[in-house]
């Protein structure tokens, strides 16, 4: 059944013809939008991969250099502390 007018100038269209109409409006609409920023072709989940990859590797660093910057704190720290505790029981000798 092809889509008809109702009187108020609205077009009337079975359900199944509609959401087909969407659909393929849908695909199309992603298609181009993936094509307006480069991610088309055939390559284009190979692309799309690569780009995960790269954010994965991202939040790696961004963890890995995080966690590095407490451990050097809290080294520095301890070495402070460990040192203050030998001048105060003078383990080092006494001071002039």
């Amino acid at each position: 059944m092809s889509p008809r007018r109702s009187g108020e100038g609205h077009v009337r269209m079975p359900d199944a013809e509609f959401e087909e109409l969407l659909a393929r409006a849908a695909e199309e609409g992603a298609k181009r939008a993936l094509a307006d920023v480069g991610l088309d072709g055939k390559e284009a989940a190979l692309d799309i991969r690569d780009l995960r990859a790269l954010l994965d590797a991202i939040r790696f660093v961004r963890r890995t250099a995080v966690q590095s910057a407490v451990h050097l704190i809290t080294t520095g720290v301890i070495l402070a502390l460990l040192a203050g505790i030998a001048i105060k029981l003078k383990i080092f000798g006494s001071a002039p």
